[in-house]
């Protein structure tokens, strides 16, 4: 959600708007290639469970970058979404789900501040935020990795 990383990875991204996705929950599943968890929206098929996040468009040409990045094929694939706007207006858009999950991982702490920020940034409701800042998080022995990951906010 945080528009400096995407944008560090695809320059078009713009965020077009904040967004709600029905019977899913956030999760730090994801196995990562360092070993940590990364982001999933898992579908629950609870009506109560949901999502909130930011609708982002691309330039067509950066989605193979993005999804090199993200790791299509390699722990993640994508499916076709039905997300609704804060007004109610239902939009169609893809996300990335995990494939190669262990529950037992936590994120880097340098990852979930990514998230929490774009949160921020984007005004999602307050007790969701809260929610995402009280996940656990480990440090990053790779203090060179941390201060990189977060050098894009200074």
């Amino acid at each position: 959600m945080s528009t400096p990383r995407l944008r560090a990875r695809v320059p078009s991204a713009s965020a077009v708007t904040v967004a709600r996705l029905d019977k899913h929950i956030l999760k730090f599943h994801k196995k990562g290639k360092d070993q940590s968890g990364k982001c999933d929206v898992a579908y629950t098929n609870n009506e109560t469970d949901v999502v909130f996040g930011v609708v982002f468009e691309i330039a067509e040409s950066e989605k193979p970058v993005l999804d090199k990045h993200e790791g299509l094929k390699i722990g993640y694939e994508e499916k076709s979404v039905a997300v609704f706007t804060e007004d109610g207006k239902e939009l169609e858009a893809f996300s990335y789900y995990a494939t190669n999950i262990d529950p037992s991982l936590n994120p880097y702490a340098w990852y979930r501040e990514h998230v929490i920020r774009g949160a921020h940034e984007h005004g999602l409701p307050a007790e969701y935020t809260s929610i995402i800042s009280a996940v656990a998080s480990m440090p990053d022995l790779d203090q060179i990795r941390h201060e990189k990951e977060l050098s894009i906010y200074l």
